[in-house]
């Protein structure tokens, strides 16, 4: 498991894909942070981890789009397929690469920080307990983008499902807002499967646990639904 984690971590930055990535990535949040703390003078990043939510519609495809799609194009799957590793070491070890990769550079950018404390008197529990919450959202993300790429030998209609399917689920929260009150049931579940409207706990600070055994859950059956992909591809 190591070897193929070690070996997609690498092929990050053999192509430009990882480059790209943490360059766009680094851009676009610090626009974002200093548009929405800075230039309105406020200690408040939940507007900024919003947006930044939303970047990770076109972000969180650059990473996984060609981690099963390009395996399966150049047909090194079934190497894969009947290597020593289990599928579920497998796909595990595509799924840390991007994650990896995804947390160093959020990780990274919190550098941004600094200029709340020097500037101000920024509450640090609130800006942990959203960063953990993008954390999660992004680990969910890759997940899904992942179990996409493993459907199709196509990079870029992994990479577009990917930005489709990240977006419905971004919109969810807005779709609730338009459900009237007599469908309040469908409203209220509809709300339930926001990712978006879980986030709002950790706006304030609070590490919620239904969230965040929300986020950790849709991820393993996201993972889980891409082993089972790669199980019925084995006995085919």
């Amino acid at each position: 498991m190591s070897a193929i984690y070690k070996r997609e971590l690498r092929s990050y930055f053999i192509t430009p894909i990882g480059y790209v990535f943490i360059i766009v990535f680094m851009i676009m949040s610090g626009l974002a942070f200093s548009y929405t703390t800075l230039m309105q003078n406020t200690s408040d990043v939940s507007t900024y981890y919003t947006i930044v939510m939303f970047f990770f519609i076109i972000l969180i495809p650059l990473l996984t789009m060609k981690s099963l799609s390009e395996e399966k194009k150049l047909k090194t799957e079934q190497i894969l397929l009947t290597s020593p590793v289990t599928i579920t070491q497998m796909i595990l070890a595509k799924f840390f690469a991007a994650y990896t990769l995804f947390a160093a550079t959020l990780i990274f950018s919190c550098v941004n920080f600094i200029t709340l404390y020097v500037y101000g008197q920024p509450n640090t529990g609130v800006l942990v307990a959203t960063t953990l919450g993008i954390l999660l959202i992004g680990g969910a993300f890759i997940a899904l983008g992942i179990l996409l790429s493993s459907l199709t030998e196509n990079q870029l209609i992994a990479a577009l499902v990917t930005i489709m399917s990240i977006f419905f689920m971004l919109g969810l929260g807005l779709i609730s807002s338009t459900i009237p009150d007599t469908a309040h049931v469908i409203r209220a579940f509809v709300k339930w499967l926001s990712v978006f409207d879980r986030f709002y706990a950790f706006t304030y600070g609070y590490f919620d646990f239904n969230s965040l055994l929300y986020y950790v859950s849709i991820t393993a059956v996201f993972i889980f639904l891409t082993i089972r992909v790669y199980e019925k591809r084995r006995w085919e």
